[in-house]
């Protein structure tokens, strides 16, 4: 099919360029003998573009003469607007939002109407993509916000009864309170999240002191790795980056409070900073819980959670690593996690050194 298809565009090409030659053929004897009988010849420029313009005249003329005797032929217009129908009707589908629909683009009837028939499901299969993933997100977020609205409208229920004591009574508003950050901090990241993706977003990259951001998030930590006697290593070589520091700040942030949050007390985060050739390398290695193999995969997709059976302590929104991948990519890095269950997690971002 597509070497029939090459055959007749290659024909069409030969015979354009055919038609070509004899026009401009003709025009050359035709204007020579025109500035004989007038006894005056123009200069030699002049005359090249004189005969290439009405060559190409000639030809655009002998082209839409046959297009309209074809159309002149009896059924000529009714075949036309019957090979373009299919065409119609399924835009009209997608504009209902039916992006199921799909056109046979195989016909042989035009070969515009085959590539229009082409883009057509391209453009349908990439709607009924998007669709999708609306309704994934909208299910996705409707979930994780019942489940603290549920959560702060049981425990609001249990407050109203008057013989509660003082202590049971705080402990009821502590968990009301914590479900309610969790919920702002959705809020938050979904917000931030829509930011970094939109076409608007702008990166005020600045050269700065990559280390120090790092060993100052580190520090602001340290009540964190401490409470659980974790062995935080550190081995930040002097790097000066050229980047936004408050976005990459977002980075090291949510990766430092992951390897802390999984890793159980007792256990080691190890933070590298390294040059290699012409990249950035920083690396949180930890001896944590681990991923499973088959979550390493849609661990950066918005709302994917490895562990669904977590425990509510440590529940997140599943945002934060969506979030630190697409501002890594907004500086044309990237990041990779490697990851065995059990014994540990490394996460690590590559930047371009410039």
């Amino acid at each position: 099919m597509k070497l029939g298809i090459g055959l007749r565009v290659a024909a069409v090409i030969v015979s354009l360029l055919l038609m070509l030659t004899g026009a401009w053929i003709g025009v050359f004897f035709l204007t020579a003998w025109l500035y004989s009988t007038i006894g005056s010849v123009p200069p030699a420029f002049l005359v090249q573009t004189i005969n290439s313009l009405l060559g190409l005249l000639l030809v655009a003329g002998f082209i839409t003469s046959i297009n309209v005797l074809q159309n002149m032929k009896p059924g000529a217009r009714q075949r036309r607007l019957e090979a373009f129908a299919p065409i119609v009707e399924a835009l009209e589908q997608i504009a209902k939002g039916d992006f199921r629909v799909r056109l046979n683009s195989t016909s042989e009837i035009n070969i515009i109407v085959r590539e229009l028939a082409t883009s057509v499901n391209q453009m349908a299969q990439e709607l009924d993509q998007m669709e999708h993933l609306r309704q994934e997100f909208i299910s996705n977020v409707s979930h994780d916000i019942q489940s603290p609205l549920t959560s702060i409208r049981g425990f609001a229920q249990v407050l109203y009864d008057e013989g509660l004591n003082a202590e049971a009574r705080h402990h009821y508003l502590t968990i009301i309170e914590t479900e309610i950050m969790r919920m702002s901090r959705m809020t938050d990241n979904m917000l931030r999240l829509v930011s970094l993706e939109s076409e608007h977003m702008k990166v005020a990259c600045r050269p700065y002191r990559l280390d120090k951001q790092i060993i100052s998030l580190i520090l602001a930590c340290e009540p964190q790795w401490v409470s659980k006697t974790i062995d935080m290593d550190v081995a930040l070589a002097e790097i000066m980056v050229s980047a936004d520091e408050d976005l990459l700040g977002q980075v090291w942030s949510n990766l430092l409070h992951n390897s802390i949050k999984f890793t159980p007390a007792g256990g080691q985060v190890r933070v590298e900073l390294q040059q290699r050739d012409n990249q950035f390398l920083c690396s949180f290695i930890d001896t944590g819980i681990g991923i499973p193999e088959e979550a390493q995969a849609h661990i950066f997709e918005r709302f994917y959670k490895a562990d669904q059976a977590r425990e509510r302590s440590n529940a997140g929104s599943g945002l934060g690593l969506a979030i630190a991948k697409k501002i890594v990519e907004l500086h044309q890095g990237t990041i990779t996690i490697t990851s065995h269950t059990g014994t540990g997690t490394i996460v690590t971002v590559s930047l371009p050194a410039r």
